[in-house]
Parts: structure tokens; sequence; C-alpha cells
């Protein structure tokens, strides 16, 4: 098929479209960017891909015959040695992830201290500023803590920030425009994070093993829905994880343009 048979669609947006079962078919997918994309049961056959990055959470994945995914688990772990240990098993592990947690969000926040503040709001290839990714993780712990493990129904700051694509929850913020200073981010980042040290000191292997009361009201996660205590505990040290990974690295960047 030549060039002139190809439908001009470059440099098209396609934004909140369900294409679930779509056939592509000889399509140039040259400099695309996906972003919040579902890709579960995608198959790609004689395809060519050179020069791709794929960030997200990743399960099977299976190319050319070989299932990638434990591999790239394995390299993380390689790469960052502390990571295993945002996976515990016990009440004791999860105290000395936590611990572990606060050491390096402190050394990151005085990394970014170093920038000028008004640096600390801008975005790095449209991913959050600092002072949002600061914002998410409030409300991560606010989702996962205090409402999923304690029960509070409507735990949320009015700057606490969900995922962008959420859709609208009564009672929920959203405000991705809110340019809190750094101190203020900070002080509803360590609100929340003191919520998780309260949990985790008080942790017993009979608790971390408990399920939750069924949440109440409208809020995410989804009103009746009931959690192993250590599910929650995971979720939020995974995003503290992959949350500070991608904030050293667009810190490295903003030191550049500094």
């Amino acid at each position: 098929m030549g060039d002139t048979d190809f439908a001009d669609l470059r440099g098209t947006e396609f934004e909140r479209a369900d294409m679930t079962g779509a056939r592509f078919t000889s399509v140039n997918l040259e400099g695309a960017v996906l972003r919040a994309c579902g890709l579960s049961g995608v198959v790609m056959r004689d395809v060519e891909i050179g020069d791709a990055t794929i960030d997200g959470e990743i399960g099977r994945l299976v190319v050319n015959g070989v299932d990638v995914a434990p591999l790239v688990e394995a390299e993380l772990d390689r790469r960052h040695p502390e990571r295993p240990r945002f996976r515990p098993t016990t009440p004791e592990g999860f105290r000395e992830a936590w611990d572990l947690n606060e050491r390096l969000w402190e050394a990151t926040v005085a990394r970014a201290r170093r920038l000028p503040e008004r640096m600390l709001h801008e975005s790095v290839d449209g991913e959050w500023s600092f002072v949002q990714t600061l914002r998410h993780l409030a409300f991560a712990t606010e989702s996962w803590v205090a409402r999923g493990v304690l029960g509070e129904p409507r735990p949320w700051h009015p700057l606490s920030l969900p995922w962008d694509r959420m859709e609208p929850r009564p009672g929920v913020p959203h405000d991705r425009e809110a340019r809190p200073s750094l101190d203020e981010a900070l002080a509803l980042r360590l609100a929340a994070m003191g919520t998780v040290r309260r949990v985790v000191d008080g942790l017993t292997a009979e608790r971390l093993d408990s399920r939750t009361e069924p949440l109440a009201g409208p809020g995410w996660p989804d009103e009746g829905e009931t959690f192993v205590v250590r599910e929650c505990l995971l979720v939020v040290l995974n995003e503290e994880w992959w949350h500070r990974r991608y904030a050293e690295r667009d810190l490295a960047v903003l030191e550049e343009r500094n």
C-alpha cells in the first residue's frame, strides 16, 4: 500500500473513545502517544517496534513468545535494591517499608527545595508537577488508608488530587489547576503520611489479614467495596515508590533547565 492510499489522520486526538475490539491493519503509528489507555488483551502481529517506551502497570506481556513482565520486574528490583522492601508481608515489614519511604521522600523533598519554587509547578512532558505529585499522593493515602482501612466516608482535603481522568464523584475534589505553595502541599502530604504511620505502628498480623467494613457513601474506592487491609497498604506503597521515581526523574530535567 502506498502512502497515498492512507487516510491522513496525522495529529488526530482520540480522547475518551471506546475502541474495544477494534482492528488496525496497515496503520502507521510512528510517534503516537498513548496515555491512560487500557491495553489488556491487545494482540500485535507483524509489527515493527523501535525506540518505543512503555510505562505503566504491566502484567503478562509476551514478546516474540517470551513473557517479559517477570524479567522487567526482576531488573527493576536489581536497579533499585530498596524496591522489594515495598512489598512487605508482615506487620514489621510494613513498618520498615514506611520508615524507608519517609527517608527516601525526605531526600527527594530536600532535592526539590534546591530549585526555585516556580519550577515545582512546571510539568515535564505533560506529567504532573512536583507539587501536583504531592497532592496526588495525599489523595491516594486518604482514599486507601483513611477511607479504605479506617472507614472515613469523606477524608479528602480540597487540594487533594485524583488521577486526571477520574469521573466526577460527589465530595471528591478535582482541582488540577490549583497552585498551592510547596509548604501548603507538603502540609497536606505530611498529614496523610501521618495517617499511614499511625496505622502501621499499630499493625498486627490479625489486623493485616482482616477485611474492612463496606465503604460508606460515594467516593473512591466505590461505596460498598471491602478489602483486605494488606491490599490497601500495598496499593499505597506501590504509589509511593512509583511516584517518587517519577518525581526524581522530572527533578533531574528541571535541574537541567534551571
